[in-house]
Parts: C-alpha cells; structure tokens; sequence
C-alpha cells in the first residue's frame, strides 16, 4: 500500500510537471543573496592592488591585498599564465600557506592536457609607471597587462595605439568572498521554499566585471532559450526586474522562449564581435551557479560616451577564478583558441549524422518492428530507433523489461541487418531497491553521493526513491564504464548506443528540482561547487564505458541533456524539453547558433518539439529546417499523438520524406564540416557573421544561418507563410539549391516559401560534395558514387574539400582517412590530396555527376586526365538528390567522368 502511494504521489508530480514551467519552483537573483549581493554594488568598490609581483614557475605571480587592510584580511595569489596562440589565464584563488578552511574546488578533467605543451613560460616582464603595471608578451600581436593599482588585468594589442581587446576589473567591481570557519553561535544557512541550505562554510561567491572593446554584440553563455545576440539585463532602458543570464544545470520542462533563465546546460564563455570585424572572447572555468550581466550602455558614469564597448557582470557562489582571454582576432580564431583549452568535438560515427527516430516511448518489440518496416514501406532513410524508460524493468537502467522486450539483442540484430542503430537511455538515478544488482554494489562500495550528514543521499525521480552515483571520482567513473560491458548490460549488443537524461542531476523533490548544495562528493567537495559539471561526468564516464565496450575500436554515441565545458569531447546533446509552437521551432536556431559558437557543435532540437501535439504545417517546417541541424531528431513526449512521418496524409509525408532526403544527400558535406570541427573547433553550424565577419547586418541575425562555409539557410517560423526575407551576405552570388537561380549578395531578398521547402543557397564559390542515391540508411550509401555541386564565383572559380573515413572506428587518428580539395579554375577541376603524408585509405567511389552553377560558357565535351577520355555534358534543371527543380535556370552537369574520389585527377572542359 505504502509503495502504491508512493508512486501515486510521484505520478502526481510527474504529471505536475509536463503541464508547464512554474517560475515559483526556481530562485531569481533577488532570492540568490551572492547574486543580489553583487548586483548591488557600485564602481570602484574594490580597493585590492597588486604587489609582490614576480616570475614563478614561468608564470607571473602576485598578491592581492586590500589597500588600507585594516581588517587584516588575508591576501588573495594572482597567477597569469600565456600560451601560444594569443591564450591568457588568470588564476586567483585564497593563499593556501594561511591554511583557509578548505582548500577551494578546482574543475578538473576540463582543460585539456595538450594546453600545457602551448605554455610560453615567462621568464621576464616589463614596467610600465603610469599607472604602474607589470607587462608579458602573449604574441606577436597582443601582451597581457596587470595593473597594481587598482587592481585591473586586460589585454591589448602591441602596435599602434595600443587598443584594449578584453579587461576585467576595469570598473572596479571584484569580489571575493573567503571561506568561514563557523563559530560557535553562527548560523550561515539559507532558506528557499522548503528547503534549507547548512552553507558550512558561509559566503564563498566571486564576482567582477569583465569589458570587451570594439565591440557591437556579445554572445554565448548557454543554455538559454533566447537571441542570439546578447540583451542587456540592467542598466538604462533595461526593466528594473530583469534577470542576469543564469547559469545553473536545471531540469526545465516545458521552458518558456526569449527568457535569461538557465536550462540543462552551462558554458561560462562569451563571445564579443564589432563593425571592425574582430571577436575576442573570455571563458570562466567554474562548475558553481553562475549569474552574468550584460550591461546596457550607461549603466555608471564612465560608460557610452560613444566607445565601442560592452560590460558585462559575471557572478559565481564558489570555486576560484580561474578566466582565460582568447585575443582572437577573428571569429574562426576564438573559436579556435576556445578549442585549444576544451577540447574539439568527438568525431561522429557515420550513423550518429543521419536521422534519428524517438518516442517516449515505443512500447515493446513489435512496436519497433513496425515502426522500422513504416519507414521502409514510405521510402524515408533513418538510422537510429530510440527507446525511453520505459524499455527498463521499472525504471532499473541496464536492464530490459522482460513482458515488453523480451528478445533484446535479436531486436538490435534485426535493425543491424539494415545498418540502424538503437539506442537506450541510462539516467543517473539509481532506484533504491536492494534486489537491484547496481544499486546493490553502489552501495556496498560507497559509490554515491552524500547528504549533508554523510549517508547516502536520497531523492526522488522516474524510478521513485533514488541515490545518484558520485561522478566526481575517476574510480568512480571508470567503474561506471565498466557496467556498459557486454557481460553487465546483458541484452546489449555492438549496434547498442546511451542516452544520458536528467543529468543535471534532476531531482524532483529537491530545491529547484535538483540535488541540494550541501550534498557531500568525494574529497569533502560539495555540492554547490560541482553542480555545473555533474552531467559532464557522467557523460564522459559513460562516453569511455562504451570506447572501453569496444575495446578502444569504436567510436562512441552518447546523447546527455546537461553540459558543461568540454561536453564536445564525448558526444552530443540536445536542447531539452521544448514544446510544438512556432516560436520553440524559431528559437531553436539561435540555441544550436549559440551551442556551436561554444564548442557543442553536435547539437539539435526535437524536431516537432517534445510537449505538445504540433499541427502538420509546422512539424514540416520544422523537419525542413531540422534536416540542417548536427544533430537530427524527432521525438515526443508520451502524452502526445503519435507523429512518426507517414501519419499526416500522403502528401505531408512527401514533405516531411523530402525533408529527410535532403539530409541524406548533404551527408558527406556534414561529415566534412563533422572532421573540421574535430580537428579546428569551427562548428558545422554557423552565424553568419562567422563567415562574413564585416557585414554588420548579420550581427543579430539569427533566422538564418550557415552550415559550413556554403549553405545558408533561412528557416520558415510563422504558420501561413509563403513569402520569406532572406538577407544574402557578401559581395558574390549565391545560387538557389532548389532551382540554381542566382542572387546578387549585400541584399535583402524576397523569396517564395512554398510548402515543399525553405530558402537555402549554396555560396558562390565553393563545392559542395553529395550523394544522391535513396537508400535505407547511411550504412547502404557507402558505395554510393558522389556527386561535386561547383557554384562558381565571379571570377569562375570555386573550391572545396571532401573527407572521408570508415565512418565507425579511431583507425581515422592512426592515418586511415581520404581528404581531397577540389578546385575549378580556369575551366579546369582539380582534385587533390590534401592528407598528410602518412595517411592512407583507399575507396572505390565515383564521381557520378559534376554540377557547375553559374558556368558562363557553352562547352561541348571535357576531358578527363590522366585517363584521357571525354565525359559527357548535358544542359539541363537542376537536380537535389532524385529532386528535380520544377523550373529555374538549366544547369551544365557532367555526367560519368569515371574518376575515384581517392585519386588525383583533372577535368578539363573544351
């Protein structure tokens, strides 16, 4: 009766929770004392200088102390670090030889360990008087500069007048709070609803300011279902209860668009960009609560007065400062400098890139069956079937249901034959059962989490009573990978891959529905300081327990929900529970903008979105711009109507199927930006200021956007519409996919929208790589020819790369892999090996088809070397995949050149 109640009160609040966000159930910064507390203070508050500056251990080091320390507060150590490639850190924590209470949280596992070998260790540093200020190079362009007093840090340029690129503390506005020893009498807790926060060792927030120069906007800092471009959160102008930026991993259902409130996810990265067409960038690697403020123009006395210039506030409840400045100066270069710190992105399987098919939740075996043979019967690829908890004995991850699928593994093996893929979910709630064999050894081995007091701690989610592993500890972690071995997940099989939810941790009944900040990891660490980062380890425990699975020849698919700096590293995610309306399908595209901008380039949304039932107009808009994303889903939430594609009438499925297949032919391109983004850090999806760094009317545009440097794509966000306006960039053309019709750039476009697609164009000047062959999935492309799509410039040139791996193991890092480049100059197509020397693959693909778009001669015949034999040439519509453009310009296409995508080879056309 008890466990019946129980479960009636937790269905309760599960149902509670899908009706829609309750802003009471979360804290503002006015219920958040460190965030109220900082907010609140004026410029110039702090009085720390800089002294006993030096040189220690090829960093510079100094001592920030109170200038008139009456109080005799303990001095704070300043650490400045440079490495190659214009990379500044700043390090300041509490003086560890006073013996402070504790010793802080430090993220570790986030920095990568290849940043070390960047290091440029100082041995000098210059003296500036006025002010006083110590001086280090960084680069030929930049050097980084501590001013003693004040105390400020920035960086400039070296030449010319010496102009600022990023500051922090220029407006006086540092705090930092040092750790308490409770006495007796004292009472440091905090109450929020409910809920009562012990805070042992009383305030430990860190706040300053941080500007960035000549700059127009700033952005990054997900997760937040908002613009792109960063509105500014106080100052003139700004509603007196507007909210910072927060950043705190949350489990929000439902979550509302155009809002500041943190999501799943936090990255403390943020971008700046001006009309002089440079971005700088400063990241803060702290796992604690996060609230940012972007100050409006004004905002003190010393801000506007016409400089370029943007403020922000950044404030954090613990952890130590431990900042990076990225000097840029272009956009691809603070990316690149982000990477150099994170990490880049995994590269994908194959399979990972082509579309996937969720549900909460198919229901048993035959249900999938039927589900695979439907998109067989109507045509439509897909590469991955989804299962939610409910496959699950009760909600125990690792196991099956044994009613509902009681053949596991012959289910995986008969979607394997078709070359898809399944995919289970594993949360980090463990139910509390001791017949559980996971709950049982995680126990037995002190594997969990503790509460304030020091037992295992107990909350609740799907499985009711739960304990959640203590992802903090490598042991810990490597354990956890282990349980992903053929032996502990029995029904698992090769073709198995995880789903990682509620991650960040979600916890029904704790404070903001999440684990309290007082819980207890290994070391002593609580909580509050490693929240931000729980999903992160889990996911990456997880990441190394299917690469463990494989015995190090696989390449991992994990999905999580919650992020953190360095997510990219082990896989992809999504942007969580959002809802079937027009504007959730619109936001999407600044959230997956923004995610990229930050590393997560393998990101997507659900398409249709998860809540709600969406009227078909919009679940084909939305597969029409979801066949751009990284990562491409459909997927619901039980409640809602079943949605797979061929149950909207036939001519929506025909939408939806097109949709689908313009994926499926873009899949070497995507796979091409896939290898950039793994090896560079430039996300596959791209704001188009990215690539058009000087055109100003793309800074806050976030309705479009390119995939890689050659598509741009405009998606269709309002229901009834036909018409859309796309502002096409740059000074060359650019070429309609869907008709080969060209338009000038630096212009504002009307174009029809009808319901069998959105306006996308491929850029003048590049090729892009295709294969055009329908097949059930990627796996059956393999031997597919390709097809080369040249959109020539002004100049009649274009260029473009293909890469091409065996789309499944590591062998790709030992040399294993095809890149060519591809240019058409002076009516010539060259390939050419671009690999380095040692690389070596082999491939018996064609080329199929050679498209030129904007070919302004009437050739006859080319000639292919070395075979030297003629390849035949057609005028005629342009084709997308087995599409054929109902009208539009005629195209000139080489057909059946006989030349291997692995060889060097030109194409002359007479």
């Amino acid at each position: 009766m008890r466990s019946l109640l129980f479960t009636l009160s937790l269905l309760c609040f599960a149902s509670q929770t899908s009706l829609s966000w309750k802003k009471e159930e979360f804290r503002s910064c006015d219920q958040t004392p460190f965030c109220k507390r900082a907010r609140s203070r004026s410029p110039g508050a702090c009085s720390l200088i800089a002294t006993d500056v030096t040189i220690a251990d090829g960093d510079l080091v100094a001592k920030l102390t109170p200038k008139d320390n009456d109080d005799q507060i303990n001095p704070l150590v300043l650490s400045l670090s440079v490495y190659g490639d214009g990379i500044v850190r700043l390090r300041i924590d509490e003086d560890h030889s006073l013996n402070p209470p504790k010793k802080r949280f430090r993220v570790p596992d986030v920095v990568v360990s290849e940043l070390e070998e960047k290091k440029i260790r100082l041995e000098k540093f210059a003296t500036e008087n006025d002010p006083p200020s110590s001086v280090v190079y960084v680069s030929d362009g930049y050097e980084a500069v501590v001013r003693h007093e004040p105390f400020e840090v920035y960086v400039r340029e070296r030449s010319g007048d010496r102009r600022r690129v990023v500051s922090l503390n220029s407006h006086g506005l540092f705090d930092f709070e040092q750790l308490g020893k409770k006495g007796e009498g004292d009472n440091w807790e905090e109450k929020f609803r409910t809920h009562t926060d012990s805070r042992p060792f009383g305030s430990q927030s860190i706040s300053f300011d941080v500007s960035f120069y000549e700059s127009s906007f700033v952005y990054g800092i997900p997760e937040h279902a908002t613009s792109f471009a960063l509105k500014p959160t106080k100052g003139p102008g700004v509603e007196e209860s507007a909210e910072p930026y927060r950043l705190f991993n949350l489990d929000v259902f439902e979550y509302e668009h155009e809002s500041p409130f943190g999501l799943y996810g936090s990255i403390p990265f943020m971008v700046s960009h001006g009309g002089t067409g440079k971005s700088s960038g400063f990241f803060w690697l702290n796992a604690a609560e996060m609230q940012i403020d972007v100050l409006a123009e004004g905002w003190d006395a010393e801000s506007g007065g016409g400089e370029s210039r943007i403020d922000t506030l950044w404030m954090s409840e613990a952890g130590i400062v431990d900042a990076f400045f990225f000097a840029g100066p272009e956009p691809k270069d603070v990316v690149r400098q982000y990477a150099s710190v994170t990490g880049t992105s995994a590269m994908p399987q194959l399979f990972a890139t082509g579309y996937h098919q969720c549900r909460w939740n198919y229901k048993d075996e035959e249900d999938v069956a039927q589900v695979d043979s439907k998109f067989d019967e109507h045509d439509i690829p897909y590469d991955v079937l989804w299962l939610d908890i409910e496959h699950t004995d009760g909600k125990r991850y690792f196991t099956w249901d044994s009613a509902l699928f009681p053949n596991p593994e012959e289910m995986q093996k008969k979607l394997d034959a078709k070359g898809r893929r399944m995919v289970t979910i594993v949360d980090p709630h463990i139910k509390r059962d001791d017949s559980y064999f996971l709950h049982k050894e995680a126990t037995e081995m002190g594997y969990y989490v503790k509460d304030s007091s020091g037992k295992d701690f107990d909350g609740w989610c799907w499985p009711g009573s739960s304990s959640y592993i203590d992802m903090l500890s490598p042991q810990i972690r490597e354990w956890w990978g282990g349980r992903f071995s053929y032996k502990n997940y029995v029904g698992s099989t090769p073709s198995l891959y995880i789903w990682n939810d509620m991650n960040e941790p979600s916890v029904f009944n704790g404070p903001e529905v999440t684990m309290p900040r007082d819980a207890l990891h290994v070391g002593g660490v609580e909580h509050r300081e490693v929240h931000n980062a729980y999903g992160y380890y889990f996911h990456m425990a997880t990441s190394d327990g299917l690469v463990m699975r494989g015995e190090g020849k696989d390449r991992p698919f994990v999905l999580s929900r919650a992020i953190f700096p360095g997510t990219q590293r082990y896989g992809a995610i999504w942007t969580g529970d959002n809802t079937a309306e027009w504007e959730h399908l619109r936001v999407s595209i600044p959230m997956l903008l923004t995610l990229g901008l930050t590393g997560i380039t393998f990101s997507g949304a659900d398409i249709g979105g998860f809540f709600g039932n969406p009227e078909p107009e919009l679940l084909v808009r939305w597969y029409q711009v979801g066949a751009y994303y990284p990562f491409f889903r459909g997927h619901a939430h039980h409640d809602t109507k079943r949605r797979e594609p061929w149950l909207f009438g036939e001519r929506n499925t025909e939408l939806m199927r097109d949709a689908i297949h313009t994926r499926y032919t873009l899949l070497p391109y995507f796979y091409t930006l896939f290898r950039e983004a793994n090896v560079t850090g430039v996300p596959v999806l791209r704001p188009l200021w990215m690539e058009f760094p000087q055109d100003e009317a793309t800074f806050s545009n976030d309705e479009a956007f390119m995939v890689g440097n050659g598509l741009l794509v405009q998606g269709v966000y309002t229901k009834g519409t036909t018409h859309a306006s796309v502002y096409l960039p740059g000074k060359e053309s650019w070429y309609d996919l869907r008709n080969g019709k060209t338009y000038v750039g630096g212009n504002t476009h009307k174009m029809d929208a009808p319901e069998e697609s959105i306006p996308a164009f491929q850029r003048a000047g590049t090729i892009i790589p295709r294969k055009d062959r329908f097949r059930r999935s990627s796996f059956q492309m393999d031997n597919d020819p390709y097809t080369l799509v040249i959109a020539l410039n002004s100049s009649q040139e274009a260029d473009g790369e293909l890469y091409i791996d065996d789309g499944k193991s590591f062998e790709f890092k030992r040399g294993a892999y095809i890149h060519r480049r591809f240019v058409f100059s002076n009516g010539v197509l060259t390939s050419k090996n671009i690999a380095p020397p040692e690389a070596s693959l082999s491939s018996q693909c064609l080329i199929d088809r050679i498209i030129l778009l904007g070919h302004t001669l009437g050739p006859k015949s080319a000639l292919v070397e070395p075979l030297n034999q003629k390849a035949e040439i057609e005028m005629g519509p342009l084709r997308m995949g087995g599409l054929v453009a109902s009208s539009g310009t005629n195209v000139l296409t080489i057909r059946k050149p006989g030349v291997r995508v692995d060889q060097d080879w030109t194409i002359k056309i007479l």
